[in-house]
């Protein structure tokens, strides 16, 4: 074949490298823009398993580059005075000259032919291509040419941030902040060869202009944080790429996913590859990785389909397919860590003290949980354990993970942070709940839990989502309500009431029977914020009218002098997933013109009006949160910066926390699901309004939970479909993490010993 990489970064040069030594009779050039043997640039990171796989595919150049690392184990953090440090993290880092330098020397051994300083405008230079190679980076003018085909979506960040060397070497992976009058900054610093270290200063694009570093030459700009990291450097100097970088060296960091990834040009197949095809964010050091693992499993499917020109498509199609798992899943990772610098200084930096920020930042991609830190480096992780659980006032032990620590709201104390989620159960008879929820929300109070919560409860008839639906308006649901209440509080554990009105979701079948969908017969009439309806065949709701507002209210009110008499401990109030009162919060489903439309105040007035009725009545030592939909994925409805507005009203009527949901307010949306996947939202509302949340959604290990807690993304976590699957789910999980103090029901205790034997010996693999 006739092979053509045009840009000579670290994918171009390993790929030809790997293709030639699979084939010398291939014809391969890689053409660079830049003069032989240089480059600009100063440290990358690499992956322990990115290294294994270039010893398989190329042992030759492995060595060489093995033998320039640096590699370190620790992680050093400087915030707020406080020096931490953490092992076990297992970092290598090598020039980028010095691994191009070898990658380059490495061809030209093979016979692939380098060609410099040629500035490629188009694939088409090369007619008698077969296969052409798009790494010419971020601004690739090949993909930016193909530009419908490959339907690139460039995301600019919001985040400023300048590359500098330093001759000052550091042990370890080494993150200093700093804060300004103006806002904070932050180094990402690591020594790459024996007498250098990258020095990466970032910050908000509203500190940078205040600071007038738009204004500054690359000089202003060392002199300016040579200054701000007066400590950090010890007298050392910074340095720049100053040949390449005119003006200010400040950039923005682009965020790049492509569609697809290949293209027919009529002559030549075009396959983009490392930053021209996706880029990762520098705070996980991934992007070289990601460069040298295209390069692999291209060769790879060439191995495996054959060296011939006629199998480049499906050669492309079956790399495309798996690149795309694992580069998605680095660049979800990437995602996540970026963002956390991103908003680092107004929603971290001020309201977490240093060991638990220091945890914040070692899980900021989440990719490392809590169990993995243990693994990493035990000794430090039970430090945090202990000193997180001195805060909490939890009882003195070795190893109290923070989802067993206890928490307080008002008069309340939850005896861990795991709470039963609502989950609707479709099995009340006119309202009032039976056998079967004794049983059910009994039998997960026994399992462990802090904190149990009975279904969506309705607040009068028309209220329900489903005739099979609880409420909670009349002194005889009450007294049934109380039954499970007084169980519950046998078992060990709180009981949390949430209230709600389905709206314009009502009157619709059991799920089992059609989800969502009308009843045929039975129905009743609907009222929402505005004339909906729900699905286009849903029935038509009422836009509510004053009267209609003083009578729900009411019925909150007495639901809630009602809950009162059942001695439940917790009462939350239903704002979410598109029923009655948030109907009212959401731009998609409040399209009134009145006082109670238009801005954040008006789309919130009614909610709020109920909510303090509510809580004038509720025990004033008792605390009550809001379930909202912290976004409803869809461009037009609720964002998360609106609920967050949301969450601060709620706080200022007397809420004790928001229970961070989201979505199914419209069937038009588009949610992004995954592991802990609306967990962001209960992230940016804890720490940015202020106020305790409840983290929600696909969190199914306590590993997990623990890691959210410890990270301060959530004060406590509400697990779903775990409970249902097992009602023991906390004792079990505790015991798999290898915690035995976990109170178990007494009638249970041979079991518990049965079990953790178990779970031993699975442990230990026999």
């Amino acid at each position: 074949m006739r092979i053509v990489c045009i840009g000579g970064g670290p994918a171009g040069l390993y790929f030809g490298l790997l293709m030639k030594k699979l084939d010398p009779t291939h014809s391969i050039t890689v053409v660079e823009r830049n003069r032989p043997y240089d480059t600009f640039g100063w440290g990358v990171v690499f992956s322990d398993l990115t290294l294994e796989s270039m010893r398989k595919w190329d042992a030759e150049t492995a060595t060489e580059i093995e033998d320039s690392f640096n590699h370190w184990d620790d992680i050093e953090l400087i915030f707020k005075g406080v020096r931490q440090r953490t092992t076990g993290h297992g970092f290598v880092g090598i020039g980028r000259k010095k691994l191009l330098n070898i990658l380059q020397a490495r061809c030209e051994r093979l016979g692939v032919e380098l060609v410099f300083e040629k500035d490629v405008e188009s694939d088409l230079e090369f007619p008698d291509a077969d296969l052409v190679i798009a790494s010419d980076g971020i601004n690739s003018r090949i993909r930016d040419r193909y530009a419908d085909a490959f339907k690139p979506d460039l995301q600019v960040r919001p985040n400023r941030y300048i590359w500098f060397g330093t001759h000052k070497l550091y042990d370890a992976f080494t993150f200093d902040f700093q804060r300004t009058e103006h806002g904070w900054f932050q180094a990402h610093i690591y020594k790459f060869d024996a007498t250098t270290s990258t020095f990466i200063i970032e910050t908000t694009e509203e500190t940078f202009l205040a600071h007038g570093l738009d204004k500054l030459d690359q000089a202003g700009s060392i002199d300016f944080c040579e200054k701000l990291f007066a400590d950090t450097l010890d007298g050392a100097k910074l340095m720049t790429n100053a040949r390449h970088l005119r003006g200010s060296a400040w950039l923005n960091f682009n965020r790049l996913i492509c569609e697809r990834w290949s293209h027919f040009n009529g002559k030549s197949h075009v396959v983009l590859m490392g930053d021209a095809a996706h880029t990762a964010h520098f705070a996980i050091g991934s992007g070289t990785k990601l460069a040298i693992d295209d390069g692999i499993e291209l060769a790879r499917q060439f191995e495996r389909f054959g060296h011939d020109s006629r199998n480049i498509p499906q050669v492309l199609a079956a790399y495309e397919e798996i690149r795309r798992v694992d580069v998605a899943r680095i660049q979800n990772a990437a995602r996540n860590a970026m963002e956390w610098f991103e908003v680092v200084g107004r929603r971290y930096a001020d309201t977490l003290d240093p060991d638990q920020f220091m945890y914040s930042m070692l899980t900021r991609s989440q990719r490392i949980s809590h169990e993995n830190l243990r693994l990493r480096d035990k000794t430090w992780l039970e430090g945090f354990e202990r000193s997180f659980a001195d805060k909490t006032g939890a009882p003195a032990n070795d190893r109290t993970p923070p989802a067993l620590t206890p928490f307080k709201a008002r008069g309340v104390t939850l005896k861990n942070r795991i709470v039963v989620s609502p989950m609707a159960m479709y099995s009340a008879i006119d309202g009032a709940p039976n056998d079967f929820h004794l049983v059910h929300l009994g039998a997960r109070a026994l399992g462990g839990p802090a904190l149990v919560f009975g279904e969506m409860t309705c607040v009068s008839p028309d209220a329900r989502i489903t005739p099979g639906c609880l409420g909670l308006w009349n002194d005889e649901q009450a007294a049934a309500w109380k039954r499970i209440v007084d169980f519950v509080h046998g078992g060990g554990a709180k009981f949390g009431i949430q209230l709600g009105h389905a709206g314009r979701k009502g009157a619709t079948r059991v799920a089992w029977e059609g989800i969502d969908e009308p009843l045929t017969s039975g129905g009743w009439p609907l009222i929402s914020a505005s004339a909906l309806p729900y699905l286009p065949h849903s029935q038509t709701p009422k836009a509510m009218d004053r009267a209609d507002m003083d009578r729900v209210k009411a019925d909150f009110v007495r639901a809630t002098r009602l809950a009162v008499s059942t001695g439940a401990d917790w009462l939350e109030l239903h704002c979410a997933h598109g029923y009655l009162l948030s109907s009212f919060l959401s731009p998609l489903t409040n399209r009134r013109n009145d006082e109670y439309g238009g801005d954040h105040a008006g789309r919130a007035r009614f909610p709020l009006e109920v909510f303090r009725a509510m809580r004038a009545v509720w025990p004033a030592d008792k605390p009550m949160s809001v379930r909202l939909s912290c976004t409803d994925w869809n461009e037009a409805g609720t964002t998360p910066e609106d609920a967050a507005i949301f969450a601060r009203m709620f706080k200022e009527a007397g809420a004790d926390v928001i229970d961070c949901s989201a979505g199914q307010v419209t069937k038009e949306e588009n949610p992004i699901y995954g592991r802990m996947f609306q967990t962001p939202f209960s992230d940016k509302i804890r720490n940015e309004a202020g106020i305790a949340t409840i983290a929600v959604g696909a969190i199914s290990e306590l590993d997990q939970a623990n890691s959210i807690i410890a990270a301060g993304r959530a004060d406590l976590c509400a697990v779903a479909r775990p409970h249902l699957a097992d009602p023991a789910w906390l004792l079990h999980e505790a015991a798999k993490i290898g915690v035995t103090e976990m109170v178990w029901p007494k009638q249970y205790l041979s079991g518990k010993m049965q079990y953790e034997t178990g779970v031993q010996r699975a442990a230990a693999g026999s």
